[in-house]
């Protein structure tokens, strides 16, 4: 039976040249690979032993990016490897299959957010009534599912992010920080739902995961095993459950890192 392996991507396997944290004296830094181009600009990256770690991995394992990008910003990253043939976008918003949509799946998304959190245009005109402009740099929404910001973040008031978090429990919806991103998510849009799906079609019965953020504490809890780095929420938080481990690796060292436990678990390697 084939091995699953769901990753989420930034801050997990790929970072921007702001997440890199290269700590080390430059002459001894890890050789990078863009995988990533936005307006003609090079914009994420991994390091070039990560690049042929995944492409072993994706020769051993049927593997998932699983991202809360929406459709456009994931499919501009080009990764190493075998290109999958199924991807989670828009936090499990979007079930892709050879890069298209699943109509059938999204359609059940979105019908059990109408029936089970607040809707989105609540949300909406909540974070425009009462965020900051001088904090507030972008307001986005996403496939038309979920809502973010994106924020100065040494302006923004911590209590602002506490207030907001209260009021969307409240409503069904999640917030997660982000760097410099503030996402709205309605609970029931997850990324294990789409994960257990892909388990579904492709029998898979070992489940391997990744991630970084709050968005992400599902999909490690419905993997048989998963793993976050040394940093973000989850980190910030000293998040833990049974079967996640916890690596001291930060920035994109930590993707490296991620990807070797990955083909440990699947293979042996």
């Amino acid at each position: 039976m084939p091995v699953l392996v769901a990753s989420d991507l930034d801050r997990t396997l790929i970072y921007s040249a702001a997440a890199l944290a290269l700590t080390m004296p430059d002459a001894r830094a890890p050789r990078l690979l863009c995988v990533e181009v936005h307006e003609r600009a090079p914009l994420s990256f991994m390091t070039e032993t990560a690049a042929g770690l995944l492409t072993d991995l994706g020769d051993a394992a049927v593997f998932v990016p699983t991202t809360t990008r929406t459709r456009k910003q994931y499919l501009r990253i080009n990764l190493p490897g075998p290109t999958p043939k199924y991807a989670i976008t828009a936090n499990g918003g979007h079930l892709l299959v050879d890069g298209v949509s699943d109509p059938d799946w999204h359609a059940g998304v979105t019908a059990r957010l109408a029936e089970q959190c607040a809707p989105l245009e609540e949300v909406r005109e909540y974070l425009e009534n009462t965020a900051d402009p001088l904090w507030l740099r972008k307001h986005r929404i996403a496939e038309d599912l979920f809502a973010y910001l994106v924020v100065e973040r040494e302006l923004l008031p911590e209590e602002w992010v506490k207030e907001l978090a209260a009021w969307a429990e409240n409503r069904g919806w999640t917030v997660s920080l982000q760097g410099r991103k503030i996402y709205a998510v309605p609970k029931p849009l997850t990324k294990s739902a789409a994960v257990r799906e892909v388990a579904r079609r492709t029998g898979a019965e070992l489940t391997l995961a990744a991630g970084d953020s709050l968005l992400d504490a599902d999909l490690l809890l419905a993997a048989d095993r998963g793993w976050r780095p040394g940093h973000g929420e989850l980190a910030d938080a000293e998040w833990a459950a049974p079967g996640i481990t916890a690596l001291p690796e930060r920035g994109v060292l930590a993707g490296e890192r991620i990807l070797r436990e990955f083909l440990r678990a699947t293979c042996g390697k």
